[in-house]
């Protein structure tokens, strides 16, 4: 169904439906026949849904439809450029040009002179909608009362500077800075008149009333079914619904015929009449609020003149006669100042917080035609304000009584934004595509009003997604349509359906209400709306309206739109909505009210006759037996804890690892805190506790040892006056300690979000505002070491389009199950709401949630009775009759129980009976929530005087639970306590509602809401029947549900068969936590169609009529402790006897079938535990979970013992069947709803969630658009957080409100988080496996940080969706400091020497143990270790020097091959200041050595190729420098072409400070990251020269890393090569450079020999340098002492290149750190022997030596062997060593093995690695020389049998060192002449390795050397054809054996240049 045009139906469906209706109605016996409306819109239709289906994604984007604002007229806006201002006069906003405040609230007490005639008005500023102008103007210029005979033109004088004589008001606003966009015209600018108070004070006094100049005339065009729309006065502003604002209020004194607004009682002056609740978010100004002191008005607001006075004055254009008049001052049309986007601003008619009233007033929307007079005597004689919604076209005026009725511009905002058409729609057409017409959107509202029940109140949300569906499905199918025709070819075809004309609407609408027993009554009018409001106040007083509870009005003529309104006339219904238009600030005022004056006695006299004064005799309820089901138990931190804290954790690195660099976690050293809590007494000690237990501060190091409680309280900050006082100091800190970051954690963050600049108005609490004042303010904004994270449940109104937190900041509580797993291994689970709404459908034992229907028939009853008391006064005085006469009942007067009902009955006898069963004396919680505090106080003080006049003081408490006060109880039940939990403290207090564990009482909670107080376990009803059910958002629902929130223990959940089986499956779906009550995780509305493929029938034992309980098996699982609540309503005529017999018979019965359960599920019962230790969390514990006690290093001023025993499993048992506490503790408690809210809970909307979760998100924000799709069941939690993003928009007092910015990314904050709790409403259970994987891996993760810490647990606690908020955000304070410890700390390799015992032991020492540096005669005499001692060649094969013994065990195969990374021996040290870093390092002083200073921009760098030869590589090699222009001084360039010439180098006799001689090179791969390239610190910031080497298609990501370093690209022929390369090309170069610079020096005058030819090469991973300091001042020579410590890089390679003769020594190196260093290492400080890791590399002396290019591994040693044989010196500082870093990427790592001929991963093992030459052999995609050494190092044994373990008879190795692998041990020749070699005699070898043969390897040389026999030949050459020469040219078949089968190749294709193999037997 759907309109393209007014009225024109598209389809055939309305006409099929409504023929249909009308035929079944003259069948039909039944008075109520089903309704057309239900037919069309209130069923599911598989049609429909796959419509919907398939236009989610346009829904999704749907926007409402902006326009531009407009002039007053219905003309086009006029353009006006505004005069420029004189120069070097002031243009600010609220000044004038000549620098003086205008603004009313600065000069509101400043005396201001105003000339005679003249009057102060206020003007607006369109740029300060807050604040009103003071203007002086001859009042001959302004209108009159009636709003007429005002002058033509302006005089005004300015009172900031006194300039006088404006004419023009153009002139005089340009001089005040108005800056107005369009024509100024005064009638739009000058709102209010202003008046002194009575205190002398100038305020804000009636509005201006302009005649016709806030107004459009209503003009109607049939073609466009688009009306020009009324305007909202500028003066109205958004509405008191939106901002919580009064505007003035009407004089009282003032004629009742002109009186403006009506006060909503009849007692106090108005608070406000009310504007339009549109708001559109843009530009409308905040009111400033006025105190309801009036007597200083002097110009009462008024009507003004009811019908025309005459042709308009010349300007006002377009007169005619005939037009309406429009002199009305409040009336709901949109501002012109305001764009048409409107949005919806209440939530509901039945549930508006704030919607469209402030108070209710009197028409706030006049209109044009005769006036209307309200009867006198109206609330009177109908015993309700009849309220008034004001719908389509023209409203009359009102006048008369206008106390006694309400009207509300609520349906009127609901039909503007259904017409206004969405943005998403237009690319279709907007011809074709129209909105709903006027006639349709009343028919469809009369519709949906027949459809209701009689105790059903109507919500503008449900009327909502009726125009939405509506639109959507005329949309949907014209789409079709219209994409299946040529748009440019045809246009649409007009459907040949009549449309619904307005002549038409009031028969159909008639009709539609004739088959509802006149609950609906339609008044059609010829003329006006006039005319039908004056027949329905005659038909309402007549008394012909009783049943009705609708009236309809319509006004249709054919030549005109038409005019309508709604009045509600249902007595319920009217009162609901009436006071739901008051906001929870005039909600308590108006009930204070109503009990200061009086108004309240007689409902009191009422009740006051039905209490007696007798006192009952009662039963001792002591006993001498102790009950022991009082325990505590061990605190430990929950595994979802963990994953959140790890989770917030994840987010803060993410924010500091982004290219923002808004969070540099490095440079932080620890971690200081502060928690915000509301401003409650008892959170706020509940915190402390908290935090007092979880020993953070200790942890964290911001306390010592003895905490006192004042320590405490400096880390947490209750919100309230005294609150500016602990921010500044924190601020201060802030300032004062920049490497110290601070977590500024705002826990239940929902809770008072006004904006600071609202708040400022006299009338708020001083309080209100803070958090917006403190936590949004610029110190916190812009300091860099401070992180906010907002703690809640509810994050609803802190996800809106101005949100301050980023979606990518949100942190979602992760979901328990997935699929059914269980994630965390929780033997908890969550009771939440979804499972209470479980517990209403059938097949239940009976229902957690009810509601009671004779207490709301009372109610009613009442209502009519005292129409004037406001529901919530009314209500309270019922419960309390009822408790009373329930408390009488239970003391024996058995006829009360016909004054209160049977829930109130079983929850007081409960109660009572409670302690009796304990001998303890334990008992039962009872939660009374009374909201407002007044009635709370009355509350206490009746049923305090009724418990003692029964004597049962001594029986339970009654507590008065005030957010502003502590806990106060009586010294009775205090001694009680301090026994229970073992307390010695004399002067202890409970401070906390978990201390009350155990106590019989109730507590009355009071508040307008809960502020994150908890409750303890004992807890077993929820009486919430008193909530204000009439202004609900979702966020006070699920606030006030989340007091019974229950963590119940997972088997006794699962035997109750109330728990929901679909669980959610995505980690990610979150909602919030808040302190610990308030929240409730709740599963998808009718979670009951999941588990069942037929929907189940809602059990209709919630009432008192069906609530008897009358099964035994409900009576068993639930109501045990027996009450006479088990009676039927047909047992009341019972006695008191036999009713408390009968019950204690069953309750025996049941105690045996509770016995039973108990045993069976005795394993995971749940064991007590009183000082509650953090939030409602761990509700049950197993019980064979050791009983540990707490202990307290220091006595604890808080309010758990010091210790306390625990139970024993058998005496928990014995104890089950007598303590009420404990079954209480395994069974949720049972929650009492107002019917009207059971309602909301209990229904679903179309997609089957629950009605809740449609409801406003919060308050203090509004719809962004009527037009927004419905939440899904299967949404997310992030997608529900995207969903408030999109549609929801803060209103003017919400903190968020000025947080806009065209581009929205600018409009987060980067350091700010939100954590979001436990879902609440669980929107589906989408199945994210990714996310399920990415939290199993957090898990794995946690355990890093989880150590041994159990104090974050939360207490046994039952009443919270917080489940844990507090433990895991201080767990994430933990692990956030541990983790920076940890970034301050590095894993390094610790590893003792290896192959010590083949070591020489020598007890000769060539230098003393404290020489500096090598004396180089003496050093030469030191003979050459060949044995490798470095731990990483572990594996590698053994070098025999000669003869020697080992044990083949020491050689044993001690890694795998997989476990080479994995196995190694690292420590965790602390970075010193002079570390090494990788990128992730950015402090200040190595910004610019990094190149993140400006000066060194990206592009700032340049490529110089630079080519040198080789002979042995056969070809030129073409190197190429990238060299930051930072750093180009280190080079030489020709001076024309500026070509690369060479790399500058010092002289050997240079000495300075501050420079290091040696280039340092660093080959790296495949770390870019976290190579350790920043050698800033190292270095102690010394010059030097830092030269990258890296391979060619890594250089991009290189230069992006490390854009200040100096990079030499190797060739793409070495793409694939390993480190040998790399080292090869370093070298050749630096000779190469070397000798460049001797020649360019040479011409300088200097020698050759002077220049530096030293260079470092330096492994990527080398991360510190330690020194060792010999002191030798012992008395003998050979005492000395060492210690070692970090020292810089600077300090060692300064010390080495000062080393005497040091060009005389070919490789320099230093020891690898161990922790266990070799006290011989130390006596000799020099040794020569393998230097690996960071070496000095004389390239001068090694010109004939060259690193094997083609080598992956043990290249250095190879190296180091051809040096040693070349005769250099290789020398090792042993007072040196260097630490090497864990890094688990790149470097040898990034070498894969795969297959070449297929891209899927399989693992080949390094025994395919080699094939046969010509086989079918899988060739790898691998470097052959890759293929070799893996293989050799893992297979040589097929290669060489006889040398396994075989140490004595090595392979002998020529002129290369490869490694066969630990088990075989080799022996290194050199065939170069004059090498030194060991001596071979005496040596018989196993093998012979010829590796790449020169011809320097000859046959002679070869038989020099003997062989086993059987020994084995390994030849391997570059292709076949070397093979065969090398064996003919070395004569290798004179003594060795060759088969053609042992020619191998590694598997390498042929043009992967293959190595061949052959190996022979010695013969």
């Amino acid at each position: 169904m759907g309109n393209s045009y007014a009225g024109q139906l598209k389809t055939t469906r309305f006409e099929e439906v409504l023929h249909n209706s009308i035929e079944a109605s003259l069948r039909s016996n039944n008075l109520v026949p089903r309704p057309i409306f239900s037919q069309l819109y209130l069923e599911a239709e598989q049609q429909l849904s796959s419509l919907e289906a398939g236009s989610r994604a346009d829904n999704e984007e749907e926007e409402e439809e902006e326009e531009e604002e407009g002039s007053e007229s219905s003309s086009p806006p006029i353009s006006y450029q505004m005069k420029p201002p004189p120069e070097g006069c002031c243009t600010t906003d609220g000044f004038c040009q000549a620098g003086k405040d205008l603004r009313l609230v600065s000069i509101s007490n400043e005396h201001i002179e105003v000339p005679s005639g003249f009057l102060l008005v206020g003007a607006k500023s369109p740029n300060l909608p807050d604040h009103l102008l003071v203007c002086a103007v001859d009042k001959r210029f302004l209108p009159d009362d009636n709003g007429r005979n005002a002058l033509l033109g302006f005089s005004g004088n300015c009172v900031g500077c006194g300039k006088k004589g404006f004419c023009y008001f153009t002139e005089f606003s340009n001089h005040i800075n108005l800056k107005l966009a369009t024509q100024p015209k005064k009638q739009k600018h000058l709102k209010y008149y202003l008046v002194r108070n009575a205190q002398g004070a100038l305020t804000k006094g009636s509005v201006i009333c302009w005649k016709g100049a806030e107004f459009r005339s209503r003009q109607s065009s049939s073609s466009t079914c688009s009306s020009t729309l009324f305007q909202l006065p500028e003066s109205s502003g958004p509405s008191g619904s939106l901002s919580n604002e009064s505007l003035p209020a009407a004089n009282p004194n003032a004629p009742a015929g002109t009186q403006q607004t009506a006060a909503a009682t009849d007692h106090i002056p108005p608070t406000a009449a009310f504007s339009s609740a549109v708001y559109n978010g843009k530009e409308s100004p905040k009111q400033q609020l006025v105190k309801n002191n009036l007597s200083g008005l002097t110009r009462p607001s008024v009507l003004g003149t009811l019908t025309n006075s005459g042709p308009p004055k010349k300007r006002h254009k377009g007169w005619s006669p005939e037009s309406p008049s429009s002199t009305e001052t409040w009336n709901l049309q949109l501002n012109p100042q305001v764009p048409n986007r409107i949005k919806n601003d209440g939530g509901s008619l039945s549930s508006l917080p704030h919607s469209a009233l402030v108070g209710p007033a009197s028409s706030p929307m006049v209109g044009s035609g005769e006036p209307v007079s309200v009867p006198d005597n109206l609330l009177k004689i109908c015993k309700a304000k009849p309220v008034i919604f004001k719908g389509h076209g023209n409203f009359p005026y009102l006048c008369g009584n206008l106390n006694d009725v309400i009207v509300s511009p609520l349906l009127y905002t609901c039909y503007r934004n259904s017409q206004s058409l969405s943005r998403a729609y237009e690319q279709y057409g907007a011809s074709t595509i129209q909105p709903i017409s006027e006639e349709m959107q009343l028919l469809l509202t009369v519709y949906y009003l027949v459809q209701l029940a009689s105790d059903q109140v109507p919500l503008i949300e449900d009327l909502e997604q009726i125009f939405m569906r509506s639109w959507r499905e005329s949309h949907l199918s014209e789409i079709r349509q219209y994409q299946q025709a040529i748009p440019q070819t045809f246009s649409p075809v007009p459907s040949q359906i009549s449309p619904v004309t307005s002549a038409q609407l009031p028969w159909l609408a008639g009709l539609a209400a004739s088959s509802c027993n006149d609950s609906v009554h339609i008044i059609e009018c010829s003329y006006s709306l006039a005319e039908g409001l004056s027949e329905m106040f005659k038909l309402l007083i007549e008394g012909k309206l009783i049943k009705t509870n609708y009236v309809v009005i319509i006004c249709a003529s054919r030549n005109r739109a038409i005019d309508s309104c709604i009045v509600i006339t249902g007595k319920y219904q009217a009162r609901v909505l009436s006071e739901s238009m008051l906001s929870p600030s005039d909600y308590q005022k108006e009930v204070n009210y109503q009990l200061v004056t009086g108004k309240v006695e007689t409902l009191g006299s009422f009740f006051s006759t039905l209490c007696p004064v007798n006192k009952p005799t009662m039963l001792n309820g002591t006993g001498a037996a102790v009950c022991t089901s009082y325990d505590i138990e061990r605190h430990q931190i929950r595994p979802f804890q963990l994953a959140v804290a790890q989770k917030l954790l994840s987010h803060i690195c993410s924010i500091a690892d982004s290219s923002t660099q808004n969070l540099d976690l490095g440079s932080f050293e620890k971690i200081d805190f502060l928690i915000c809590v509301p401003p409650s007494e008892v959170t706020y000690q509940q915190t402390l506790f908290h935090l007092w237990h979880s020993g953070i501060l200790l942890e964290l190091g911001l306390e010592k040892e003895h905490l006192t409680k004042q320590r405490v309280e400096q880390y947490v900050m209750k919100l309230d006056v005294e609150a500016q006082i602990k921010f500044k100091v924190f601020l201060q800190n802030s300032m004062q300690n920049p490497h110290t970051l601070f977590v500024l954690i705002h826990d239940h963050a929902h809770w008072d979000l006004m904006s600071a600049m609202h708040s400022l108005y006299p009338q708020t609490e001083l309080s209100t505002g803070l958090v917006d004042r403190l936590l949004n303010c610029r110190e916190v904004k812009e300091a860099p070491n401070i992180v906010t994270l907002h703690v809640t449940s509810f994050p609803y109104a802190l996800q809106t389009q101005h949100t301050h937190i980023s979606p990518y900041n949100e942190i979602h509580w992760p979901s328990s199950y997935s699929n059914g797993v269980d994630l965390y291994n929780e033997n908890k689970k969550y009771f939440g709401l979804s499972e209470f709404i479980e517990s209403t459908l059938s097949g239940h034992s009976i229902p957690l949630l009810r509601y009671d229907s004779s207490f709301e028939a009372m109610v009613m009853a009442l209502g009519k009775r005292f129409p004037r008391l406001h529901s919530a006064v009314i209500r309270t005085f019922v419960l309390i009759q009822h408790y009373s006469a329930a408390m009488m009942a239970v003391c024996g007067l058995s006829q009360m129980k016909n004054y209160t009902s049977v829930e109130t009955l079983e929850i007081t006898q409960n109660l009572i009976n409670s302690s009796r069963q304990c001998p303890s004396g334990h008992g039962l919680m009872v939660v009374l929530r009374i909201p407002c505090t007044p009635l709370a106080a009355v509350a206490y003080e009746r049923l305090y005087n009724v418990r003692e006049r029964l004597a049962l003081e001594d029986n339970f408490e009654i507590i008065l639970g005030n957010p502003n006060s502590g806990i106060t109880i009586g010294k009775r039940f205090v001694e009680q306590l301090k026994v229970w939990q073992k307390i010695e403290d004399v002067d202890w207090r409970p401070q906390t509602y978990l201390e009350l564990e155990g106590l019989p009482c109730i507590l009355i909670f009071s508040g307008m809401d809960p502020q994150g107080e908890s409750l303890p376990r004992s807890l077993r009803y929820c009486d919430l029947r008193l909530i204000n059910s009439s202004s609900l958002v979702r966020t006070t629902l699920e606030q006030e549900l989340g007091l019974a929130a229950y963590f119940v223990s997972s088997e006794i959940h699962a035997e109750k068969a109330v728990v929901n089986d679909v669980l959610e499956s995505d980690p990610e779906k979150l909602s919030s936590t808040d302190n610990e009550d308030e929240e409730i995780a709740t599963e998808a509305g009718s979670t009951s169609e999941k588990r069942s493929p037929m929907k189940r029938e809602r059990s209709r034992s919630h009432d008192s009529a069906s609530s008897s309980l009358s099964s035994k098996a409900s009576i068993t699982a639930f109501c045990s402790e027996s009450s006479p609540a088990l009676i039927t309503t047909g047992d009341t005529t019972k006695s008191s006897h036999q009713v408390l017999s009968s019950s204690a018979e069953e309750t025996t019965n049941n105690f045996e079938r509770q016995k039973q359960k108990v045993d069976k599920g005795a394993q995971t019962m749940i064991s007590k535990h009183l000082p509650p230790v953090s939030e409602q969390l761990d509700t049950k514990q197993n019980i064979k979970s050791t009983q540990i006690s707490i202990t307290s290093s220091s006595s604890s001023p808080f309010s758990s013992s010091s210790s306390s025993s625990a139970s024993t499993h058998n005496s928990f048992i014995l104890q089950t069947s007598q303590c009420s506490m404990t079954k209480t503790s395994k069974q949720p408690p049972i929650v009492f709803l107002p019917k009207l809210v059971y309602d909301i809970i209990t229904s679903t909307d179309s997609n089957g969630l629950p009605k809740s979760s449609s409801l406003l998100p919060y308050h203090s924000v509004m719809w962004a658009s009527s037009f927004r799709p419905l939440m899904s069941k299967m949404m997310t939690c992030t997608e529900q957080s995207l969903y408030y993003r999109q549609w929801t928009v803060p209103k003017p007092i919400h903190m968020d409100y000025n947080n806009r910015n065209e581009s929205r990314m600018d409009t987060f904050h980067p350091r700010r988080l939100l954590l979001s709790g436990p879902p609440q409403q669980n929107i589906g259970s989408g199945n994210k496996e990714k996310s399920q994987h990415h939290l199993t891996s957090c898990l794995w993760t946690i355990s890093i940080f989880s150590m041994n810490h159990h104090w974050f647990a939360d207490h046994n606690l039952k009443t919270t969706a917080v489940i844990g908020k507090t433990g895991a955000y201080l767990q994430f304070l933990s692990i956030l400091s541990r983790m920076l410890i940890r970034l301050t700390e590095v894993d390094v390799y610790d590893e003792e020497e290896i192959n010590i015992n083949v070591k020489e032991e020598s007890d000769k020492y060539y230098h003393q143990p404290g020489d500096a540096w090598p004396d180089l005669e003496t050093f030469k005499k030191i003979p050459f270790d060949y044995t490798i001692h470095d731990p990483k060649y572990e594996d590698a094969s053994l070098i025999c020097t000669k003869l020697q013994t080992i044990n083949s065990e020491d050689r044993s195969m001690s890694r795998r091959q997989e476990d080479m990374y994995t196995r190694r021996q690292t420590t965790r040290m602390r970075l010193s200041k002079y570390a090494a870093y990788n990128t992730y390092h950015h402090c200040e002083q190595c910004h610019q050595y990094m190149g993140f200073n400006p000066r060194y921009q990206l592009y700032e760098s340049t490529l110089h190729a630079f080519a040198f030869s080789y002979s042995m590589l056969g070809e030129e090699i073409q190197l190429h420098f990238i060299i930051p222009k930072s750093k180009e001084h280190h080079f030489v360039f020709s001076q024309p072409g500026r070509q690369l010439e060479s790399m500058r180098l010092p002289l050997v006799t240079d000495k300075s400070e501050d420079y290091i001689k040696s280039p340092t090179f660093t080959p790296t791969t495949g770390r870019h990251e976290h190579g350790l390239f920043n050698l800033y610190h190292a270095m102690d910031g010394a010059s030097h020269l830092h030269v990258l080497v890296v391979k060619e298609y890594e250089m991009a990501i290189y230069k992006k890393y490390w854009p200040n370093h100096i990079m030499l690209v190797l060739p793409s022929i070495f793409n694939s090569a390993g480190v040998g390369a790399a080292h090869f090309l370093i070298k050749e170069l630096s000779y190469h450079n070397l000798e460049l610079e001797r020649n360019r020096q040479e011409e300088l005058g200097i020698k050759p020999q002077d220049i530096w030819p030293f260079i470092v090469i330096s492994d990527d991973s080398c991360v510190m340098w330690n020194a060792v300091e010999v002191d030798c001042s012992g008395d003998r020579k050979s005492d000395y002492t060492w210690t070692e410590r970090n020292v810089s890089l600077k300090q060692i390679l300064q010390h080495i290149e000062a080393t005497p003769n040091v060009t005389h020594y070919a490789l320099i190196g230093m020891r690898k750190w161990a922790s266990k260093t070799n006290s011989a290492e130390i006596k000799e400080p020099f040794s020569c022997c393998h230097v690996h890791d960071f070496v000095m590399l004389n390239v001068d002396l090694t010109q004939n030596v060259q690193y094997n290019q083609n080598r992956f591994t043990c290249d250095d040693v190879d190296f180091n062997l051809r040096v040693h044989s070349a005769g250099l010196l290789i020398c090792q500082f042993n007072h040196f060593s260097v630490m090497k870093k864990q890094i688990a990427v790149g470097g040898q790592r990034s070498f894969h093995v795969k297959s070449k001929v297929s891209d899927t991963p399989v693992s080949i093992s390094p025994a395919q690695y080699i094939c046969a030459p010509d086989s079918k052999h899988t060739f790898l995609a691998a470097p052959a020389q890759l293929l070799l050494e893996k293989y050799l190092q893992y297979h040589s044994h097929r290669f060489f049998p006889l040398s396994l373990k075989n140490y004595n008879h090595p392979v002998l190795s020529v002129d290369c060192y490869l490694n066969l692998g630990p088990q075989i041990a080799v022996c290194y020749v050199s065939s170069r002449p004059h090498s030194l070699n060991i001596s071979s005699s005496g040596l018989t070898f196993s093998g012979l390795l010829l590796y790449l043969c020169d011809s320097f390897v000859v046959a002679s040389f070869l038989k020099k050397f003997h062989f086993l026999k059987g020994a084995t030949l390994c030849v391997i050459c570059q292709d076949r054809n070397s093979l065969r020469q090398t064996v003919v040219r070395l004569e290798l078949e004179d003594e060795w054996q060759f088969r053609l089968r042992d020619e191998f190749q590694t598997a390498n294709a042929k043009e992967d240049r293959p190595l061949f193999f052959l190996t022979g037997r010695h013969i």
